[in-house]
């Protein structure tokens, strides 16, 4: 059965993006995202901390949020993966149909990491 995103995360603005410590304390940031095929996409940097915990554990909670990150929906467990290079032109094209600040190339520079979740 292929993945599907949550209606609570759908067509929202943000979400909440937590991701987890080797203590296993959480860490929640509130990210765009873009939603092809039942997964939602991500784009950030390599050099992040999301990033980084991600690569040690890929167990996330999604929640929909506001642009400052309060939560304002019910939270999902999700599975997060950090794409090969070949993958990023789709990841990308899921961002730059939602957000046109996401087009900007200039602003968006030095995003060299796209994350695609999944839902169980």
């Amino acid at each position: 059965m292929p993945s599907q995103i949550p209606p609570a995360i759908q067509a929202q603005k943000y979400i909440s993006l937590t991701t987890f410590r080797k203590t296993g304390a959480g860490v929640a940031t509130p990210v765009w995202f873009g939603e092809d095929d039942g997964k939602l996409y991500v784009m950030t940097r390599s050099d992040m901390g999301k990033t980084k915990r991600i690569r040690n554990n890929p167990q996330v909670r999604v929640a929909p949020c506001t642009i400052r990150g309060t939560v304002s929906g019910p939270e999902f467990a999700a599975t997060a993966r950090i794409l090969p290079p070949e993958e990023h032109a789709r990841a990308r094209q899921a961002i730059n149909r939602k957000y046109w600040m996401a087009r900007i190339p200039l602003v968006w520079a030095r995003t060299d990491t796209y994350l695609e979740i999944s839902f169980a």
